[in-house]
């Protein structure tokens, strides 16, 4: 039987309305529901370096943006002031002792004294209070000892992990206070990266699923896999001074959706990737089978 042109016009339509429709459907899933994202981050964890000693810089021994080793000295502190009050302890330590022995001494000789009458009680009294009172000044001159010995040993600063030195601003001369900042060291062992992925698409992503990371810019990828999902992020309605992690969400059709972090640890890294805290990734997940 001869299919009329007519006919066979209606069945070419309806084929390529079929497939728009599967590629609608396809595009559908993909932009809407699959787990993939384009805003992702290489993060990793910063060391804000801080002095446990307040003083002047008289050395700073690595420069901008250096690799540095865990042990390395970062920056000295003068040691002058640090030097004299160990030497000073030091000497108050051999001056307590003495005081120390000559009150047992003392005791000793009173206890004998005691049992033949030669003195009271209350002497005997005194004398143990004494040699309580040397015990304790003694005991104190040691512990001062100790601290300026270690404040001696806070005048160097090192690295307390493998890492990078970044955005220095410290130099020889400056003054750097007990606690505050003043150096950031990059860890280079803690690099990974944050995909933030539509409420939407959690769904479809699982602890331990493999993914791909596609820096900007690069031609290369990185393998990872899902290592954890966050389970809190601010309410901005609600909780204006919250610890959680801040999020702006995203206009999803007439509706705002939250984008939730996504933590994902790097398997292998290309030679010729080079991880840059901040750097833009896109990020894909892949499924595991059976979910």
């Amino acid at each position: 039987m001869k299919i009329s042109p007519y006919f066979g016009r209606i069945l070419f339509t309806l084929a390529m309305v079929a497939c728009a429709g599967v590629l609608s459907l396809h595009l559908w899933d993909y932009y809407m529901e699959a787990p993939w994202t384009r805003d992702g981050r290489i993060c990793v964890d910063v060391v804000n370096l801080s002095a446990d000693v307040s003083g002047l810089v008289s050395a700073v021994l690595v420069q901008d943006n250096q690799s540095v080793h865990k042990g390395d000295v970062l920056f000295r502190i003068d040691r002058a002031r640090f030097a004299l009050a160990f030497k000073q302890t030091k000497a108050r330590v051999a001056s307590t002792q003495a005081e120390l022995e000559m009150a047992q001494n003392n005791l000793a000789r009173y206890q004998k004294l005691l049992a033949t009458a030669a003195v009271t009680r209350q002497q005997l009294e005194q004398v143990e209070t004494a040699y309580k009172q040397a015990t304790a000044a003694y005991d104190q001159a040691c512990a001062d000892h100790d601290l300026a010995a270690y404040n001696l040993t806070c005048t160097e600063i090192k690295a307390p992990v493998n890492g990078i030195v970044t955005n220095l601003s410290l130099w020889p001369g400056s003054y750097v206070k007990s606690g505050e900042s003043a150096m950031a060291l990059i860890n280079t062992d803690s690099f990974y990266v944050a995909g933030y992925f539509e409420e939407i698409k959690l769904e479809r992503i699982h602890i331990g699923d493999a993914a791909v990371i596609s820096p900007m810019g690069s031609s290369l990828s990185l393998d990872g896999h899902v290592e954890s999902i966050t389970y809190g992020i601010n309410d901005r309605e609600r909780d204006r001074d919250s610890l959680l992690v801040d999020i702006n969400p995203t206009f999803s059709w007439v509706r705002l959706a939250q984008r939730i972090p996504v933590r994902i640890h790097l398997d292998s890294v290309p030679q010729a990737v080079k991880l840059v805290a901040g750097r833009t990734v896109s990020v894909a997940i892949i499924e595991s089978s059976g979910t």
